[in-house]
């Protein structure tokens, strides 16, 4: 009789307990034989106080008193709420007792916080511990190898004559493997359609991004140039443009484009793969009109539409983990430290000359192209985009900057991207007229620069031939002349500035309408 009685007990208490999903439906309370409850503690936190009462009439009756005591311990944060109920006979209480179920402290909920992409993320970590474990390998097979007796070494030898075969069918494997993994990676670029090597995702690295994004805006915050700024409308303006004119590249409407413009004298200009766009206003004074703005941004956004990071990094990992071998031979065989941290040095080199430089140089070629189309579908002057390259490098002469060889750098010398864009320029010219834009005037930019530069120089040589003529009349007659004006030069700021000249000016028709 006792085992019933606590039996209906428990299924009266099971059925009130079930009720309370009128507030959670998708709570659920489940029965233990060991006369526990696990609650989920989402059915707490709606839940103040409850009473579960047993009628006493609805049992038999028992030969002595049955008192029944229950508990509920609400646990902290997410812990799951454990309710615990005993039983007890031979106590003097009525079989009505409370059961009570109070919610302590409140569930806090975090915002939701965005992690790191996992390929590229472990890429990052695993590129330095890469060539630790590879420098610590060949240090190993070193010391092992000298510290081998004679007799051993040559035990050695002709145990690895013996299996060659197997170390050659072992190579052939690891190289079949390179090979698929080679060709299951290919991909085509998606405005030249150039097959290249793609082993992370765009959309990775455009997640990755976000966190760059978040740094630039860190270090940048205190120059920042508000929205309202003439300058940031100028730049906003020209990037809607180009978006709306290339709607015919899938990838640019998928991508975000926002517009952030630095006050900083630096010339530099950059747009991430997730469509922050980065405009230092060194830049602004550097280029003489919009149509010079409207290439180099569609340069920089070239590179986010194409997804250049992705291809870079792709080719970077993929060069390291076949380094990784040669590394490894480099510290196993070198017989001193110093030795195997030259050829360290000599290996990493090489790879930056004839990997690493070659690629990023084509990346930029390539930008320049995709740059330039995109430039003339947006109705500009495609014609000064070689003028800009060419202000570019009489700058650097000017400014007394060393010309670096081309192989040396991460870029085409300013030459090289002059004779390129020109090669490019009746084909961006035909694009242009394809896209109804208005017929652009006769004059070519880059004729009237040319011939200006050629006006200032032979004014500059001039005044040399003066300044001497004036320096050998003084020695002989020991009489003292005042110098001649300092001859007219060419210097950044001596240009027009679109920051001050079309600052308060409206984007010319040819931008603006078809």
């Amino acid at each position: 009789m006792q085992q019933t009685c606590i039996r209906l007990v428990k299924l009266d208490m099971l059925s009130t307990l079930t009720s309370l999903n009128r507030f959670r439906t998708h709570s659920a309370i489940r029965c233990c034989a060991q006369r526990l409850f696990h609650c989920r503690p989402s059915l707490f936190i709606s839940a103040r106080t409850y009473f579960i009462k047993i009628d006493s009439s609805s049992l038999p009756k028992l030969k002595g008193s049955v008192s029944f005591s229950a508990s509920c311990v609400s646990l902290r944060s997410s812990r799951l709420g454990l309710c615990s109920s005993s039983f007890r006979t031979g106590a003097p209480a009525a079989l009505r007792a409370p059961v009570v179920f109070q919610r302590t402290r409140g569930f806090h909920t975090s915002g939701r916080r965005r992690a790191l992409p996992a390929l590229p993320l472990l890429w990052m970590v695993l590129k330095p511990l890469q060539k630790i474990m590879a420098i610590i390998l060949g240090r190993s097979i070193r010391k092992w190898w000298v510290a081998l007796p004679a007799n051993k070494k040559q035990l050695f030898r002709e145990w690895s004559w013996r299996r060659r075969w197997h170390f050659l069918g072992a190579g052939t494997g690891l190289l079949f493997m390179a090979s698929l993994l080679f060709f299951t990676h290919l991909d085509e670029s998606p405005i030249t359609g150039r097959t290249r090597l793609l082993v992370f995702s765009r959309e990775n690295f455009r997640e990755l991004a976000q966190f760059n994004a978040d740094a630039f805006m860190e270090e940048f915050k205190d120059s920042l140039i508000a929205s309202s700024d003439p300058r940031h409308k100028v730049v906003e303006q020209v990037v809607q443009i180009l978006a709306q004119r290339n709607q015919d590249i899938a990838e640019i409407s998928a991508v975000p484009w926002t517009v952030h413009v630095v006050d900083s004298p630096t010339m530099n200009a950059f747009v991430l793969p997730n469509g922050e766009i980065f405009v230092f206003t060194g830049m602004l004074n550097a280029v003489t009109d919009i149509h010079q703005l409207t290439f180099i941004l569609g340069h920089e956004m070239a590179h986010a539409l194409i997804g250049h990071a992705a291809e870079q990094a792709s080719l970077s990992h993929v060069v390291e983990l076949l380094s990784l071998v040669l590394l490894t031979a480099i510290w196993a065989v070198c017989p001193r430290d110093s030795l195997a941290a030259l050829g360290h040095w000599i290996q990493g080199k090489l790879v930056q000359f004839l990997f690493d430089r070659p690629f990023s140089r084509k990346l930029e070629a390539e930008a320049d192209q995709v740059g330039l189309q995109m430039a003339a579908k947006a109705c500009a002057d495609v014609r000064a985009g070689p003028v800009f390259w060419e202000q570019m490098e009489i700058f650097d002469q000017l400014s007394g900057q060393p010309t670096m060889p081309e192989w040396l750098s991460t870029h085409p010398s300013h030459q090289n991207r002059v004779r390129q864009l020109d090669r490019l320029i009746p084909e961006a010219l035909e694009l242009r007229a394809r896209c109804n834009c208005p017929e652009l005037p006769k004059t070519d930019p880059r004729v009237v620069f040319n011939e200006a530069v050629r006006l200032v120089l032979e004014e500059g040589k001039k005044e040399q031939m003066l300044e001497k003529e004036e320096k050998n009349g003084k020695t002989q007659t020991g009489d003292m002349f005042p110098l001649p004006h300092s001859p007219p030069v060419l210097v950044q700021g001596s240009q027009p500035r679109l920051g001050e000249v079309l600052v308060s000016a409206a984007l010319p028709q040819t931008l603006l309408s078809k």
